[in-house]
Parts: C-alpha cells; sequence; structure tokens
C-alpha cells in the first residue's frame, strides 16, 4: 500500500527526509572565487559528475526528456529553469544532465550547502545558496546576474521545499520571476511526471517535460510582468503534471 502523507500548507511544509542544521549564509559568504576554483567546478560540474548524473537518473528512475530540443533557442544566452521540486538528489541533476554541455547553476537553501565536509563540494557543482541578511543578498543577486551573463542557465524551484513524488503543482509566489524580469531574459518550466513501471510492481519511472522558452512581457509594468510570467509558467507545468498516472505517495490535505 502507498505511503500516505498529510499536509496542511501548501507553500510552507517540507518532507524532505535528511534533517540537516542549516549554516549562517550572511554577507561574509563568498559567491565569488578565483579562476582556479571555477576551473575546477567546471570540472567537477560537467565532467567528472556527469557520468554520476547520468547513470543515476537512468538507473534509478529510467528517466526520459521529452522538448529537450527547446533548450536549444536559447544555447547562445542565459537562461532560467523553474522545476516542480520532488526529488533530493535528481532534482539537481536532472536539469543539468537536460542542459549538457551548457553549465547549469541551481538556487538552494542554506541546509544545501551545510553537511559536513560537503559544502565546497555541492558549491563546485554549481549551488547558489540562499543568504539570510540584506548583505548577503547582495552578492546573493550578484551572483545570479554573473551566471545570467556568462549564458549559463540557473534553475529555480519556486516551490521552495520538497514534496517527494508528489504528482501536482504546488501553488508558488511569482517572488523568483523577479530575476527574469530584471534581467529581460529567457525561462522554461521543466515538469517531472511519474510513472509506473512495467513489470516492475512499486519501481517508479520519470518522464521530464521542458517547455519554453518563455519571455517576460514588455509590454507590461515590471510587477506585472512578474506575475504574467509566473503564471505563464505555472499554468504549463500543471497542465503537465496531469501526464502522471502513478502516485508513489500520496498527499492529502489533513482537516482542521
Amino acid at each position: 500500500m502507498n505511503e500516505i502523507i498529510y499536509y496542511t500548507d501548501e507553500l510552507n511544509e517540507e518532507f524532505s527526509r535528511a534533517k540537516i542544521t542549516p549554516r549562517v549564509i550572511d554577507g561574509s559568504f563568498r559567491y565569488f572565487h578565483g579562476k582556479l576554483w571555477d576551473l575546477c567546478s567546471l570540472i567537477v560540474q560537467n565532467v567528472l559528475s556527469m557520468p554520476v548524473k547520468i547513470l543515476y537518473q537512468k538507473i534509478k528512475f529510467h528517466l526520459r526528456y521529452v522538448g529537450r530540443e527547446k533548450l536549444r533557442e536559447c544555447r547562445n544566452r542565459g537562461y532560467f529553469i523553474y522545476g516542480n521540486h520532488t526529488q533530493p538528489f535528481a532534482d539537481t541533476f536532472i536539469p543539468s544532465v537536460a542542459n549538457y554541455p551548457h553549465r547549469n547553476f541551481f538556487i538552494v537553501n542554506p541546509e544545501n550547502v551545510s553537511m559536513p565536509g560537503m559544502g565546497e563540494l555541492v558549491e563546485m557543482l554549481g549551488a547558489i545558496p540562499i543568504p539570510c541578511d540584506l548583505a548577503g543578498m547582495k552578492h546573493f543577486v550578484q551572483s545570479v546576474e554573473d551566471k545570467i551573463r556568462k549564458n549559463y542557465s540557473v534553475t529555480i524551484y519556486p516551490e521552495a521545499h520538497i514534496w517527494p513524488y508528489y504528482i501536482g503543482i504546488r501553488p508558488f509566489r511569482s517572488v523568483s520571476f523577479q530575476y527574469p524580469v530584471k534581467l529581460n531574459c529567457p525561462v522554461y518550466a521543466l515538469t517531472n511526471t511519474y510513472h509506473r513501471r512495467k513489470g516492475r510492481t512499486g519501481k517508479v519511472n520519470i518522464v521530464t517535460y521542458i517547455d519554453g522558452p518563455f519571455y517576460p512581457d514588455e509590454g507590461l509594468k515590471p510587477k506585472e510582468r512578474q506575475q504574467n510570467l509566473r503564471d505563464r509558467v505555472y499554468l504549463c507545468m500543471e497542465e503537465r503534471s496531469r501526464e502522471s498516472d502513478y502516485e508513489v505517495i500520496r498527499y492529502r490535505k489533513a482537516e482542521k
């Protein structure tokens, strides 16, 4: 019988099984490094770790992409990817493999760079942690903008919290869409859907849909542009999520 999880708050509840004490990400955190560090990051990100990423998602999920070719339209410029947050590890692999050899970075919560002895490696793999104060936020935004200007991609999970194997799209705010609006750059929607594996009871396959690019509507005011972009991406992801036909974990709203 499938596991059932009861929730009360779609926006703020977290169901990741990893319990990590987050480090403080403030104005002293280094978002920019030297050329040697950047070279090591490139090697770790796009050479050494890539076979592991490909094998993991292929063996565990028999993952298949639909629409991957759409990324080629923006291969010579920076862009953002927005995805549904349903896997603790695969969510860092799926957009990076889809983008290869285009470098992909991803915005993460502080917990992701707080594992003892692993923080530096996670950063080299492309993690950009969200800071906890205004001084840190300035450097964080500069780092995100730097990646886009270098024609890399930046992945954002606007749902913010992991709900493992959730087959819907949770309502998310428009705040993270301020970046493509400010930089006037395209975005893609990445939607992971879940399907029962034939002949293997309990095993699940992932089909990842890539849609876009979506561009900010320059005929609107900035705040309206931000909300409009969010709504178009959300509706696209919601439509794609209906392709899921298997619930590994059932999520049910708790009665008050």
